[in-house]
């Protein structure tokens, strides 16, 4: 891009600015950057599953099945709902994000300093700059200027930077000392901090590896749904079955899949949510409770998030003559009387007590100097870096006294008095000579437990890498303090990482945990590089500088005392800037990932054993064992009780062989409970079915039956067909709701009468559940507005005497196959571990 150097009187006058405008190069805010609100609502609600569910249920409705319908329906809209929601908020979140405070600027036009609003500049304007002014533009100092900026926000580095004229001053820094005038080049959308808002507000949320679990195993379902659909549909046909009833069966068929399991998840994530906030971590992005148990290399900045970013005094060391107590008298009052105290002097006053002095002149710090001092009447006093004042001491002291510290991570600084003024003639700050009177050595102050948060981590296996704009040598000091392994001289700055290709930074990333002088840019490589690497990252970070940082990594986390555009592109917020706040949750994310693992075996030993009973029957030409409002069962029980199971888990490390583990348990379960419930529904189905045919039925039987079909005897076939299909469905519906009871039982077993599958737990909670739910469903069944709800029939002594002897043999059964893993050995597979 062309760019015409401008002197700082001249600027654009208001006409060049408005035709610059009408040509796109005004400092426009930043739109955009994520779908559409439009966009959201069509892929949730409209996805492929769920325009299934809804064409379905358009057609229950025409048939004035309105139950069915709200059955077919309901969980699917619900979660359509839900995941937009969620999208929706995040979206909103993102839009509203902004790097740059809209405060109005001064701008030099048609000669004269005019203020504007920022996105009201365009590019060749003359910006003033001046002490608090925040930089809204990329552009050069121009000539006759010199101010510091501090580029804190940009880059991690804490100290200002001094700029001369040519220097570039980039948008988002801040100007603290100086004044200038600076061209504006790189306006809107091209500015440095136009393209960070850009960035942050791209959105990227990673599904979780549960969620690439289960959306597998949905969609697995949903393909052997539609083989298993289109073989039966195709005998509904020949069959001659009517409208209703081949709707109705593509509604139950459509009930197999375990749509319900993402229900399942966004609950518990946000119940997850909800326990997290009590120990200081605000969950925004719901699947983050499930994610940062899954971490196993958290990269950290060093001041906010393991420093408080303040100091505190850790040595005083006087020279020759001097006492101790002379010398932290003298630091201590040459901070109570400083008028502009920095974070050094805030330090010192707050360690050490001080008394009011007669103040003539003071030369506050500033970063060019890099010393401070006083002129009282008790003397005059001198503040500073010890490389800074060297050269004006009467006597060297010795260096080892700094360089031991400063390996240390210790910020060193020298006291030094002076017998002549601090300003030269002109008025501008001089160092006179001077005398040494003691060094001082401050440090980072740490987070409380910081060290024992990273210690436990370190004994969970999960690693920590400190990335920070400040000195690599500070930087490796502190990560020492806290507990984190680095040797002096292992920190590497983020200039090395320049011009390395991919191998070669995965190397150095790999055996790096410390890296100092690192960039925007180099944050997100070393994220990048360690996903590349097979690892599941969290980045922590408190700054702007760390916000592409935490959009990589699978977790980000943002301290609340951070800026605003890292809180609002962080998955988690530790809201008391606690890093002790992050191993509970890990344990809580542990906790629910274990207590979905269980709900999913429930879930799909059910579904599976029902796909597989509708085949059986199917293929006995005995109708259909199940109506829609008889698969709404499995909300009540597959459903109501995961959601304890999940809640009740224990907080143990993710299965890694989750799916290798659901097939040993969910095919058995499924073959047997098939086998037993298939043979429920053929003996009822048949017992009734020729009783009808051969006349013997007696007449009260009759009576009931007709009541529940609406159907007349007379010998009528329809009216055999459907009595024989209720009380069948009645009696199947009855055992697989009690063998899902059981199954809980086998799966979380508080005695060895169940612990075939697993070792006992001693939790007698999920027994209370069972015991619950048998009366429950029991309840069901001897309620006539419930039975009839859900298209069953009263009690019925041919159903429990039935039904009773089944489960007994079904407990036996599934005892011994997997007591002796009959399963693993058909199949050869290996036994666990």
């Amino acid at each position: 891009m062309e760019q015409v150097m401008l002197a700082p009187a001249e600027g654009l006058t208001s006409a060049e600015a408005e035709s610059r405008r009408r040509a796109g190069e005004a400092n426009t805010a930043v739109q955009g950057g994520s779908r559409g609100y439009a966009e959201i609502l069509r892929t949730n609600v409209f996805s492929f599953f769920n325009l299934i569910l809804f064409a379905i249920g358009a057609a229950l409705l025409v048939l004035t099945r309105y139950q069915d319908a709200l059955i077919s329906v309901g969980l699917g809209l619900i979660n359509a709902v839900i995941s937009a929601a969620q999208e929706i908020r995040a979206k909103s979140k993102l839009d509203r994000l902004q790097l740059l405070d809209r405060v109005p600027v001064l701008v030099v036009r048609d000669g004269r300093d005019t203020e504007i609003a920022p996105e009201q500049v365009v590019r060749g304007d003359v910006i003033r700059v001046r002490p608090g002014d925040q930089i809204v533009v990329d552009g050069p100092l121009l000539d006759g200027g010199r101010v510091e900026a501090d580029e804190s926000l940009l880059t991690g580095e804490s100290d200002p930077v001094v700029k001369h004229p040519g220097d570039e001053l980039r948008s988002g820094s801040l100007c603290v000392a100086g004044e200038g005038h600076q061209q504006a080049r790189d306006v809107g959308a091209h500015s440095y901090a136009g393209r960070l808002t850009a960035e942050a507000r791209r959105a990227t949320t990673d599904k979780t590896p549960l969620q690439r679990r289960i959306e597998f195993i949905v969609r697995l379902v949903m393909a052997l749904t539609v083989l298993m659909s289109g073989a039966i549909l195709a005998q509904a046909a020949i069959e001659g079955f009517s409208l209703l009833r081949v709707v109705q069966i593509t509604a139950v068929l459509s009930g197999l899949v375990p749509y319900g399991l993402f229900f399942l998840i966004a609950l518990a994530y946000t119940a997850g949510a909800v326990r997290i906030a009590r120990h200081g971590a605000l969950v925004q992005q719901v699947n983050a409770v499930e994610s940062v148990s899954n971490v196993d290399v958290i990269c950290t900045d060093k001041t906010g998030t393991l420093t408080t970013g303040q100091l505190s005094v850790e040595e005083i060391i006087p020279f020759g003559s001097f006492e101790y107590a002379e010398v932290s008298a003298t630091l201590g009052s040459l901070a109570h009387n400083a008028t502009t105290p920095n974070l050094t002097a805030m330090a010192l006053a707050a360690a050490l007590p001080g008394d009011v002095w007669d103040v003539r002149d003071e030369v506050p710090f500033a970063s060019s100097l890099r010393w401070s001092g006083l002129v009282a009447a008790e003397g005059t006093w001198v503040l500073g870096a010890p490389d800074a004042l060297a050269a004006r001491l009467h006597r060297p002291i010795r260096a080892g006294e700094v360089t031991a510290r400063a390996e240390q991570g210790l910020r060193v600084l020298l006291l030094a008095r002076a017998s002549s003024p601090l300003r030269d003639e002109a008025g501008r700050p001089d160092l006179p000579m001077l005398e040494p009177v003691g060094l001082v050595a401050l440090a980072d102050e740490l987070r409380p437990d910081v060290v024992a948060t990273v210690e436990r981590f370190r004994d969970e296996g999960v690693a920590l890498k400190v990335l920070s704009g400040d000195d690599p040598r500070t930087v490796a000091a502190i990560a020492r303090r806290a507990g984190i392994a680095s040797a002096p001289g292992d920190a590497v700055p983020g200039a090395d990482l320049d011009g390395l290709d991919d191998a070669a930074l995965d190397a150095l990333v790999a055996r790096t945990a410390v890296f100092g002088r690192v960039a925007p840019e180099h944050k997100e490589r070393i994220v990048r590089s360690l996903r590349r690497q097979g690892h599941y990252v969290a980045m922590i970070g408190d700054g702007v500088n760390d916000a592409r940082a935490l959009k990589q990594a699978q977790v980000g986390v943002a301290m609340r005392s951070g800026s605003a555009v890292t809180r609002d592109v962080a998955d988690i917020v530790l809201v008391d800037d606690s890093f002790a706040a992050l191993p509970p949750a890990q344990l809580e994310g542990r906790r629910i990932i274990n207590g979905i693992g269980i709900s999913l075996y429930v879930f799909l030993a059910r579904v599976a054993a029902q796909g597989l009973v509708i085949l059986g029957v199917t293929m006995l030409g005995l109708g259909f064992p199940y109506s829609p409002t008889q698969v709404g069962l499995t909300m009540f029980t597959v459903g109501i009780p995961t959601v304890f199971l999940t809640f009740w888990a224990r907080p143990v490390r993710p299965d890694p062989h989750l799916l290798r583990n659901l097939a040993r348990f969910v095919v058995p379960a499924a073959v047997v409970t098939a086998t037993f419930g298939t043979a429920v529904y053929t003996f009822l189905y048949e017992m009734i079915y020729h009783g009808f045919t051969s006349g013997r039925t007696p007449d009260r039987v009759i009576d009931e039956f007709e009541k529940y079909t609406g159907l007349q005897y007379g010998g009528n076939t329809d009216f055999t067909t459907a009595s024989a299909t209720i009380l069948a469905q009645t009696g199947l519906s009855t055992f697989f709701c009690f063998a899902s009871f059981i199954l809980i039982l086998f799966l979380l077993p508080r005695s060895r009468a169940f612990a075939a599958w697993t070792s006992p737990t001693g939790d007698l909670r999920p027994a209370l559940l069972v015991m619950v739910l048998c009366v429950l469903f029991s309840a069901i069944l001897n309620v006539p507005v419930l039975w009839d709800y859900f298209g069953l029939i009263g009690p019925s002594r041919p159903v429990f005497f039935v039904v009773l002897p089944a489960l007994l043999l079904w407990y036996a059964t599934m005892t011994i196959v997997l007591k002796l893993q009959l399963f693993d050995r058909l199949l050869g597979l290996e036994p666990p571990r």
